[in-house]
């Protein structure tokens, strides 16, 4: 009787578990962001093209048909007012962009930070936000698209923008790594300096 009775709650530990097994994909993927990283590194999703305003005024392009002369962009989505997050995002950004000119790698890299707070974020903010963190509007300038494209642009990179209800946003905070032909091959925690310098070396280091 007493194997019996332990025939049931096992069963359901088996199911729990298999069911488990099928969503995390094999156990690799236990949050949404583990989630969203792994589908980034397997499937490389093609980014569309979007037409972005920079922190001078200035057009450019993000994407399969940006025409992009460098290796990679790597990008950061963030909104200037963000007194937390998007600071320390900010930070490391700036010690990267550091760690790329060491490594001799910043010519080949364009660095992008783009708000999804299009309609506060405008050129003389996103120069604000870029004069506190050591972006120089070159090799890491600060952007925004228009408002009507912030959901569809975060979207296609699988970033959650929540309202706090307090004016500000919750987010994921990522280093996004689109290739030359517009491939979002990579997502790195903001100060994982030492995967993303890997990756931008090719297999050959």
């Amino acid at each position: 009787m007493a194997f019996r009775n332990l025939l049931l709650p096992c069963a359901v530990v088996l199911l729990g578990a298999g069911a488990l097994y099928l969503a995390t994909d094999g156990f690799r993927a236990l949050t949404e962001e583990s989630a969203r990283r792994l589908h980034a590194a397997e499937t490389r999703p093609k980014i569309a093209g979007y037409r972005l305003q920079d922190m001078n005024g200035q057009s450019l392009r993000l994407g399969s048909d940006s025409g992009d002369q460098h290796d990679a962009t790597l990008v950061g989505f963030i909104y200037t007012s963000c007194p937390t997050i998007c600071r320390t995002a900010g930070d490391d950004f700036a010690r990267l962009r550091k760690k790329l000119e060491e490594a001799k790698l910043l010519e080949k890299v364009r660095l992008l930070s783009v708000s999804f707070d299009p309609a506060r974020d405008d050129p003389e903010q996103m120069r604000e936000y870029a004069s506190q963190h050591g972006a120089d509007g070159v090799s890491w300038t600060v952007a925004r698209p228009r408002g009507d494209m912030v959901e569809t642009l975060v979207g296609s990179f699988g970033v959650r923008v929540i309202p706090d209800g307090w004016g500000g946003y919750q987010h994921n905070a990522a280093v996004h790594l689109v290739d030359r032909e517009g491939r979002l091959t990579g997502i790195f925690d903001t100060n994982d300096f030492d995967g993303i310098l890997d990756v931008l070396r090719g297999p050959s280091s």
